[in-house]
């Protein structure tokens, strides 16, 4: 009796340490962009009305609606429409706008998009001015031979958070 007693305590331990765990992967980093990145940042944006809000990691925003639904974190699944444009020239990168929306978890995305997304709520819509180090970083970035993503790049996004999960 002992034995079958042993026996069940373990196989109800086992099945309860086998249990499913929906955790989170993601952790809300701490990253922060060099001053260099931000000054750069700062004098480009000097002349922009309204001008943009710096948080403390170097990510430049402004806020264009607020939304009134949930709030992203780094473990939301997000929908979004974007269009994306290097600084200072304007030449657009990417977008959305035309194909409907694209969706992600948000701790797979850039750095900058981590910690300037959350600043609105589902239905909001926000411009996020990034710097490299929150970006792509110093490398090129290839596709198939096609250079895609030039290192060092300093980049707009319009963004709107279609959808928060």
């Amino acid at each position: 009796m002992k034995k079958l007693s042993l026996l069940l305590f373990i196989a109800v331990i086992a099945a309860a340490s086998c249990k499913k765990e929906d955790k989170c992967p993601f952790v809300d980093g701490s990253f922060s962009a060099p001053a260099n990145e931000r000054n750069y940042l700062k004098g480009y944006l000097a002349s922009h009305t309204p001008p943009p809000v710096e948080d403390s990691t170097g990510v430049f925003y402004n806020v264009v609606s607020p939304g009134t639904g949930a709030t992203p974190n780094i473990c939301s699944r997000l929908a979004v429409r974007y269009k994306g444009t290097y600084i200072p020239s304007g030449i657009s990168f990417d977008s959305t706008v035309a194909n409907g929306t694209a969706s992600f978890q948000l701790g797979r995305v850039i750095a900058g998009w981590q910690k300037g997304l959350p600043k609105v709520k589902e239905g909001g819509k926000i411009t996020l001015y990034i710097p490299p180090s929150l970006a792509y970083g110093p490398n090129d970035y290839y596709d198939n031979g096609v250079l895609v993503m030039p290192g060092n790049s300093y980049l707009k996004f319009d963004i709107e958070l279609v959808d928060v999960q």
